[in-house]
């Protein structure tokens, strides 16, 4: 069994063994944690210098008949995918050392573990697969528990509700891109399921879909992908649903999940169809400023911490959106760069917001505030995570927005293009994110304390290590974001700069 293919069955087979009696917080929390090294490992052993290639492949054939495409087991690695991989296996340890202890949950503490390492190895599955089936099927396994985890684990009384309104909701999304993949694969040949294959049919004259076929194929990719990373108008499932679900679940799927969308379109819907991607643009960038600038005031309108968060969620996809609308490799960069960026401080923000809603009973800005002074570090931390998710210079996400933001407006045409005025309309979410972001922090942790709002103790070390790993890693990019730009931007060059054969 190869090194990738351990990295993936990894949280599956602990999931099994938790089903089976083994001690659940401890073998998800071990697990997650060797997850973790392996992937280190990975990255250290990874060669930047090979341009499109994934690294560390394996491959088991599953399939192989006439009138059927070519089915594989088949993991691999490239810079693009090995950065999400991080990503998954940092949050993965911060969602389970945040979760509670298995006596403190009401129902099956199984039930609760195995679920969560459904979801992270799910996430991870999907990311490591290099054939298009597993793909897919990875991170179907993934939502089930996440509705499971909202229904039963959930806060709130509409839980149920929500959970069916996100089951609904990315269920459309799913079948959409189904039929998405299915009429993209046929077009290319139907023989295989294999991505760099698929990819380099694409590329090639004679084998390329035809430019009529590519703007369906796009649209439904485009609609579909665009529906489970919520975007706009297909938001409305997100916030609600990152508000009600257990604070490791909203971690793992505002700051993991979430991005197999953005990265399915990087991967394939992209390479597969760029004349359809080009036909279709000026409409992506009208719903990329829906993300960025209609949602950004219904965050700004927001009373309670968690919707805050979620609205906000939405909101910077946008700014991914944008990188993904540029089309060049500063945009696709720093798209991707956003995803590990927004993951990590998305995780840290919500990993708080939990925390606070269990020790103050809610999470309502006119019943908090003046916080500070009895909960320093809290109050530091969470300071830390607003400038980070604001785009504070030294945080991971301004590196990235400004790539985005560069990559968007670069070009030798001195004329005002369209995608040049979506980005100055997207410069404004910058302010709009500071006024929620300050406001909620005003709100909370500054002004007059309410009489009736106990303070418990600050946080201690079992809470403030996987905030500290995050915050690490947010600060680590930050000030040098070539650590992830080596491995992103030969991934993108062999996707997309480099010719096939």
């Amino acid at each position: 069994m190869s090194l990738i293919e351990i990295i993936v069955f990894l949280p599956l087979l602990a999931a099994l063994a938790v089903g089976l009696g083994s001690p659940a917080r401890v073998t998800a929390l071990g697990t997650s944690v060797v997850v973790l090294l392996l992937t280190l490992f990975t990255a250290f052993r990874f060669q930047t210098d090979v341009e499109g290639a994934f690294q560390f492949e394996s491959s088991r054939t599953l399939l192989e008949t006439s009138g059927f495409p070519k089915l594989s087991l088949a993991f691999g690695l490239d810079g693009m995918s090995l950065v999400l991989l991080l990503l998954s296996a940092i949050v993965m340890v911060a969602a389970m050392m945040i979760s509670p202890k298995e006596s403190e949950i009401k129902g099956s503490a199984r039930l609760y573990f195995v679920s969560l390492l459904l979801i992270a190895g799910g996430a991870i599955g999907a990311f490591c697969s290099t054939d298009l089936f597993f793909l897919y099927a990875f991170h179907e396994l993934a939502l089930i528990p996440t509705f499971l985890m909202i229904g039963i684990f959930g806060h709130g009384e509409n839980r149920v509700r929500t959970a069916w309104t996100i089951t609904i909701f990315l269920g459309v999304g799913s079948l959409i891109l189904l039929v998405g993949l299915i009429i993209g694969i046929s077009a290319l040949g139907g023989t295989t399921f294999d991505i760099a294959s698929l990819i380099t049919a694409a590329k090639t004259p004679g084998t390329a879909i035809a430019a009529d076929t590519q703007s369906w194929v796009f649209l439904l990719l485009f609609i579909g992908f665009g529906i489970l990373v919520s975007l706009f108008p297909f938001h409305s499932w997100a916030a609600p649903a990152y508000a009600e679900a257990p604070t490791p679940v909203a971690m793992l799927h505002a700051g993991v999940l979430k991005k197999f969308g953005l990265y399915g379109l990087i991967r394939i819907a992209l390479p597969f169809a760029p004349a359809g991607a080009e036909k279709w643009l000026n409409l992506m960038l009208i719903l990329l400023l829906g993300n960025i600038l209609y949602i950004g005031f219904v965050t700004i309108a927001q009373k309670k911490l968690d919707k805050m968060l979620g609205y906000s969620s939405v909101m910077h996809m946008g700014y991914a959106f944008l990188g993904i609308a540029a089309g060049n490799q500063l945009g696709l960069s720093g798209a991707v760069l956003l995803m590990f960026a927004h993951g990590i401080s998305i995780a840290l923000l919500f990993a708080l917001s939990g925390w606070m809603r269990d020790q103050f009973g809610t999470l309502e800005f006119g019943k908090l505030g003046g916080i500070a002074k009895s909960l320093p570090k809290l109050g530091l931390i969470f300071g830390f995570g607003v400038f980070a998710s604001i785009g504070l210079p030294g945080f991971a996400n301004f590196a990235a927005e400004v790539e985005i933001f560069f990559g968007a407006f670069t070009g030798a045409e001195q004329a005002m293009t369209w995608i040049r005025w979506a980005t100055i309309g997207g410069l404004w979410g910058v302010v709009i994110s500071a006024v929620y972001m300050l406001r909620a922090y005003r709100h909370i942790f500054l002004g007059p304390k309410p009489e009736k709002l106990a303070t418990p103790a600050d946080l201690d070390w079992s809470v403030r290590l996987p905030l500290l790993i995050l915050l690490v890693t947010l600060l680590a990019v930050g000030f040098v974001p070539e650590l992830l730009n080596q491995y992103i931007r030969p991934a993108i060059n062999g996707i997309f700069l480099i010719k096939a054969g």
